[in-house]
């Protein structure tokens, strides 16, 4: 697939930033059972502590360091991930993200500390940064990975949560935004 160049991506962000700001939806369940695999899942199961059930959270570490508690759970916008894809759904995998959601990610929207009802579950957006890496590149080109991680609050790689509730979670599934405490 060829990739994108930043002028071909920054034409599609009006159409990104049109996700709902109050509910959502949750297009994809992706679970990374090992390093470069992935299983699209008909619903997952979310666990306080442990993240998805069949993802190698627990496994994986940054640094030598374990698994980060503030990232046990990342979501990207569904409409982003659609466009450095190049509209092939079949690669949304890639991006190594369990969630895809048609939800304003934006910090505006949902600055660390929101409450998001998704499934049956309520994740907390961290305050850990979820930013493209040398993968992402990789598969997408240095313009989608430099176009994600602008830095401008768009947040258009996504976030990083905690999961406060455990539940299940399916494509079609809403995503919401919760009262604050």
């Amino acid at each position: 697939m060829d990739q994108l160049t930043r002028e071909d991506l920054d034409a599609g962000l009006d159409h990104v930033l049109l996700s709902g700001t109050d509910t959502g939806r949750i297009e994809m369940v992706v679970a990374r059972p090992a390093v470069d695999e992935r299983i699209v899942l008909d619903e997952g199961a979310l666990i306080i502590g442990e993240g998805l059930a069949g993802d190698n959270y627990l496994d994986r570490g940054i640094d030598g360091a374990g698994p980060h508690p503030e990232a046990q759970l990342t979501l990207m916008n569904s409409r982003a991930v659609d466009l450095v894809a190049g509209g092939d759904r079949d690669r949304w995998p890639l991006a190594g993200d369990q969630l895809f959601v048609d939800f304003d990610l934006t910090e505006q929207n949902a600055p660390a500390g929101t409450r998001l009802a998704v499934g049956t579950a309520v994740i907390e957006v961290s305050a850990k940064p979820h930013t493209g890496c040398a993968k992402f590149a990789a598969r997408f080109g240095m313009d989608a990975a430099r176009w994600i991680n602008s830095g401008d609050g768009t947040r258009l790689r996504g976030i990083n949560a905690v999961i406060i509730e455990g539940g299940v979670v399916k494509p079609g599934d809403t995503i919401a935004r919760l009262p604050a405490a």
